[in-house]
Protein backbone atom coordinates (compact mmCIF):
# COMPACT_ATOMS: atom_id res chain seq x y z
CA UNK A 1 0.00 0.00 0.00
CA UNK A 2 1.53 3.59 -1.08
CA UNK A 3 -0.85 6.26 -0.29
CA UNK A 4 -4.26 6.38 1.95
CA UNK A 5 -7.33 8.18 0.67
CA UNK A 6 -9.60 10.07 3.38
CA UNK A 7 -12.91 11.39 1.46
CA UNK A 8 -16.15 12.67 2.71
CA UNK A 9 -18.17 15.72 3.08
CA UNK A 10 -17.53 18.98 4.83
CA UNK A 11 -16.29 19.39 8.32
CA UNK A 12 -16.12 15.09 8.47
CA UNK A 13 -12.28 15.40 9.55
CA UNK A 14 -10.62 14.35 6.47
CA UNK A 15 -7.51 16.92 7.53
CA UNK A 16 -7.27 16.36 11.07
CA UNK A 17 -7.49 12.83 11.09
CA UNK A 18 -5.07 12.87 8.14
CA UNK A 19 -2.84 14.02 10.06
CA UNK A 20 -3.08 12.69 13.18
CA UNK A 21 -3.17 8.98 10.80
CA UNK A 22 0.13 10.31 9.04
CA UNK A 23 2.35 11.12 11.95
CA UNK A 24 0.92 7.64 13.93
CA UNK A 25 1.83 5.36 10.22
CA UNK A 26 5.08 7.44 9.74
CA UNK A 27 2.86 8.57 6.20
CA UNK A 28 3.31 12.06 4.64
CA UNK A 29 0.09 14.12 4.78
CA UNK A 30 -1.48 16.46 2.11
CA UNK A 31 -4.49 18.32 2.07
CA UNK A 32 -5.41 18.36 -1.64
CA UNK A 33 -7.23 21.84 -0.90
CA UNK A 34 -4.24 23.44 0.55
CA UNK A 35 -1.72 21.62 -2.35
CA UNK A 36 -3.59 23.02 -4.84
CA UNK A 37 -3.51 26.78 -3.16
CA UNK A 38 0.10 26.43 -3.11
CA UNK A 39 0.70 25.76 -6.26
CA UNK A 40 -2.60 28.12 -7.85
CA UNK A 41 -1.50 30.83 -5.94
CA UNK A 42 -5.08 31.48 -4.95
CA UNK A 43 -7.47 30.10 -2.13
CA UNK A 44 -9.90 27.25 -3.40
CA UNK A 45 -12.62 30.25 -2.32
CA UNK A 46 -11.23 32.60 -4.76
CA UNK A 47 -10.71 30.24 -7.47
CA UNK A 48 -14.12 29.29 -7.08
CA UNK A 49 -15.29 32.78 -7.22
CA UNK A 50 -13.20 33.91 -9.84
CA UNK A 51 -12.42 30.99 -12.64
CA UNK A 52 -15.50 28.94 -12.04
CA UNK A 53 -16.34 24.88 -10.20
CA UNK A 54 -15.32 23.99 -13.64
CA UNK A 55 -11.59 25.24 -13.64
CA UNK A 56 -11.35 24.42 -10.01
CA UNK A 57 -12.30 20.50 -10.70
CA UNK A 58 -10.22 20.50 -13.59
CA UNK A 59 -7.09 21.47 -11.41
CA UNK A 60 -8.11 19.32 -8.66
CA UNK A 61 -8.37 16.22 -10.96
CA UNK A 62 -4.37 17.40 -12.03
CA UNK A 63 -2.95 17.97 -8.83
CA UNK A 64 -4.58 14.71 -7.29
CA UNK A 65 -2.62 13.19 -9.99
CA UNK A 66 0.31 14.50 -9.60
CA UNK A 67 0.16 13.63 -6.01
CA UNK A 68 -0.46 9.76 -6.68
CA UNK A 69 2.51 9.63 -9.37
CA UNK A 70 5.06 10.67 -6.36
CA UNK A 71 6.93 7.79 -5.21
CA UNK A 72 6.28 8.24 -1.26
CA UNK A 73 3.86 7.14 1.02
CA UNK A 74 0.95 9.50 1.60
CA UNK A 75 -1.98 10.47 3.36
CA UNK A 76 -4.19 12.53 1.04
CA UNK A 77 -7.30 14.38 2.60
CA UNK A 78 -9.36 15.55 -0.68
CA UNK A 79 -12.20 18.19 -0.77
CA UNK A 80 -15.61 17.32 -0.52
CA UNK A 81 -16.27 17.14 -4.13
CA UNK A 82 -13.34 15.25 -5.65
CA UNK A 83 -14.33 11.99 -5.36
CA UNK A 84 -17.81 13.11 -7.34
CA UNK A 85 -16.18 14.52 -10.45
CA UNK A 86 -14.79 12.48 -13.56
CA UNK A 87 -14.30 8.73 -13.09
CA UNK A 88 -11.87 9.56 -9.30
CA UNK A 89 -13.61 7.49 -7.11
CA UNK A 90 -13.80 4.73 -9.83
CA UNK A 91 -10.17 5.35 -10.51
CA UNK A 92 -8.89 5.71 -6.74
CA UNK A 93 -11.09 2.33 -5.65
CA UNK A 94 -9.58 0.38 -8.54
CA UNK A 95 -5.97 1.23 -7.97
CA UNK A 96 -4.41 -1.56 -5.93
CA UNK A 97 -1.73 0.81 -4.08
CA UNK A 98 -4.73 2.78 -2.38
CA UNK A 99 -7.18 2.57 0.35
CA UNK A 100 -10.01 5.07 0.11
CA UNK A 101 -11.63 5.44 3.42
CA UNK A 102 -14.75 7.25 3.81
CA UNK A 103 -15.63 9.36 6.54
CA UNK A 104 -19.02 9.09 7.41
CA UNK A 105 -20.09 11.83 9.72
CA UNK A 106 -24.09 12.39 10.51
CA UNK A 107 -26.00 15.71 9.21
CA UNK A 108 -26.25 16.37 13.15
CA UNK A 109 -22.27 16.53 13.94
CA UNK A 110 -21.51 18.20 10.50
CA UNK A 111 -24.16 21.57 11.16
CA UNK A 112 -22.56 21.61 14.63
CA UNK A 113 -19.00 21.60 13.08
CA UNK A 114 -19.49 24.18 10.76
CA UNK A 115 -22.15 26.46 12.15
CA UNK A 116 -19.46 28.88 13.26
CA UNK A 117 -17.46 28.80 9.85
CA UNK A 118 -19.56 29.02 6.75
CA UNK A 119 -18.02 31.99 5.85
CA UNK A 120 -14.67 30.19 5.28
CA UNK A 121 -16.67 27.35 3.20
CA UNK A 122 -17.63 28.54 -0.38
CA UNK A 123 -20.35 25.99 -0.93
CA UNK A 124 -22.45 27.21 2.37
CA UNK A 125 -21.40 30.95 2.46
CA UNK A 126 -24.64 32.15 1.03
CA UNK A 127 -26.78 30.43 3.90
CA UNK A 128 -27.75 32.39 6.22
CA UNK A 129 -29.87 30.31 8.71
CA UNK A 130 -29.82 27.13 10.33
CA UNK A 131 -32.89 25.51 8.33
CA UNK A 132 -30.96 26.33 5.19
CA UNK A 133 -27.90 25.08 6.01
CA UNK A 134 -29.91 21.63 7.42
CA UNK A 135 -31.62 21.61 4.08
CA UNK A 136 -28.89 22.00 1.78
CA UNK A 137 -26.48 19.78 3.16
CA UNK A 138 -29.05 16.93 3.79
CA UNK A 139 -29.90 17.25 -0.09
CA UNK A 140 -25.75 17.23 -1.06
CA UNK A 141 -24.26 14.79 1.12
CA UNK A 142 -27.55 12.67 -0.30
CA UNK A 143 -26.32 13.19 -4.18
CA UNK A 144 -22.13 12.85 -2.61
CA UNK A 145 -23.24 9.89 -0.83
CA UNK A 146 -23.59 7.71 -4.39
CA UNK A 147 -19.21 8.43 -4.54
CA UNK A 148 -18.19 8.16 -1.42
CA UNK A 149 -19.87 4.92 0.04
CA UNK A 150 -17.78 2.92 -3.39
CA UNK A 151 -15.04 3.64 -1.25
CA UNK A 152 -12.64 0.46 0.22
CA UNK A 153 -13.55 1.24 3.87
CA UNK A 154 -16.42 3.03 5.69
CA UNK A 155 -15.15 4.47 8.85
CA UNK A 156 -17.51 6.20 11.86
CA UNK A 157 -16.18 9.75 12.07
CA UNK A 158 -18.46 10.68 14.44
CA UNK A 159 -15.94 9.65 17.19
CA UNK A 160 -13.10 11.04 18.82
CA UNK A 161 -10.44 11.80 16.86
CA UNK A 162 -8.08 9.14 18.28
CA UNK A 163 -10.50 6.63 18.02
CA UNK A 164 -11.31 7.41 14.45
CA UNK A 165 -7.33 6.74 13.88
CA UNK A 166 -6.88 3.77 16.32
CA UNK A 167 -9.87 2.15 14.37
CA UNK A 168 -8.58 3.22 10.99
CA UNK A 169 -5.26 1.54 12.11
CA UNK A 170 -7.04 -1.86 13.08
CA UNK A 171 -8.72 -1.85 9.81
CA UNK A 172 -5.67 -2.16 7.80
CA UNK A 173 -2.60 -2.67 9.52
Amino acid sequence: MKNLILLGYMASGKSFIGKKLAKKIDFDFVDLDEFIESKEKKTVKALFEEKGELYFRKVEKKYLSALLSRDEKLVIALGGGTPCYYDTMDALVNDASIETLYLKVSIQEIIKRVTNETAKRPLIAHLKTEEALIEFISKHLFERSYFYNKANHVIDANQSADTIVENIIAKLF
